[in-house]
């Protein structure tokens, strides 16, 4: 079996991806790698080669001396100042990264943001952004980025965006997996270039508070059980993301925490214009509403369910524990 040749760079941002797949569910995350295919030529973390001999890794997958089957690009791409990319250069090397990405980019078979930084410019791109930071192929939502707006690697794909902040483990995992097995064509990315496998999923699929939601029974406080749309800035159903049915760590996802999602597989998420915590009102209805619901139906229906609301789930929702358990009752049809 021919396996994919993975190098992985990282630029600006936090190497928070990193420490993310590392936490992949599995007891043996070298042989995961191998049983799918996967080759992991040089990682900055996880590679016991530097120097010269990273240089000499390079200088071959340019030249085709070595083929280079997946470019993954882990944080922003540091622009500035001034579009010379002086910013980040590659240690040892006197080259800046973005030069070396766009070098890279132009012989390898597929090219793969890890992480919303990479996919969009992310957190590194929020604010004024002095570093004039972006992402592989967009800038927040915008088509361009490092690459531009047509770029498409020469196993006909654009940029895979892996977005996430950090990315899960899985889906790394999972899209390296499909590409080595030749599974992941245009038609499996969706608008933004995610994988579709994750992003036609809702974070709010799946999620544990779903009961207190359907009611729109609220918290209010941190520590609260009920949904934390009204009140506490969850963009649950918003966010394209199987975190709620794809665990982490095989246990837990930021609502299962008690943190709102803050839909960081999104672009843009970084600078929401708002609180993170806090979710924006006009009239006392939230201005994020679900994606594929009508406002005036939202509105309809969450008047409906707050009168209905059973008194056991008002209450549970302005908790931290279980206050009022469920009634014990004969489920058998007669």
């Amino acid at each position: 079996m021919t396996r994919l040749n993975v190098l992985w760079l990282q630029s600006g941002g936090c190497g928070g991806c990193s420490m993310s797949l590392l936490c992949a569910d599995t007891p043996d995350f070298q042989a995961t790698l191998r049983q799918a295919g996967i080759e992991l030529l040089w990682h900055p973390s996880l590679s016991l080669d530097g120097g010269i001999e990273l240089q000499t890794l390079l200088a071959d997958c340019l030249s085709g001396r070595f083929r280079l089957d997946a470019l993954c690009v882990e944080g922003a791409l540091l622009r500035g100042p001034h579009g010379s990319g002086r910013f980040h250069v590659l240690a040892g090397t006197d080259v800046a990264m973005i030069d070396w990405v766009r070098q890279l980019a132009a012989v390898a078979r597929h090219v793969v943001a890890i992480g919303s930084c990479a996919a969009w410019g992310g957190v590194t791109a929020s604010g004024p952004n002095p570093t004039d930071a972006c992402g592989l192929q967009f800038e927040d939502e915008h088509r361009g980025g490092l690459l531009g707006a047509g770029f498409v690697a020469r196993g006909g794909l654009p940029v895979v965006n892996v977005a996430g902040c950090p990315t899960h483990p899985g889906w790394v995992i999972d899209s390296l997996s499909a590409l080595a097995a030749g599974l992941l064509g245009p038609v499996d990315l969706d608008a933004l270039g995610r994988p579709r496998f994750y992003a036609d999923q809702l974070v709010h699929h799946g999620c544990t508070r779903n009961e207190f939601y359907e009611f729109k029974a609220s918290a209010d406080k941190p520590s609260d059980l009920g949904c934390m749309m009204e009140h506490m800035g969850c963009k649950g159903t918003q966010a394209h993301a199987d975190c709620n049915t794809r665990l982490w760590n095989g246990e837990g996802s930021c609502t299962r925490g008690g943190y709102a999602c803050v839909s960081c597989t999104e672009p843009g998420f970084q600078d929401p214009g708002h609180a993170f915590h806090q979710t924006p009102k006009l009239a006392g209805i939230p201005i994020g509403l679900p994606t594929d619901m009508p406002k005036a139906w939202f509105v309809a229906l969450a008047s409906l369910s707050k009168s209905a609301t059973p008194k056991r789930v008002r209450q549970n929702a302005n908790a931290d524990h279980v206050v009022v358990p469920p009634v014990a009752r004969k489920t058998r049809l007669k």
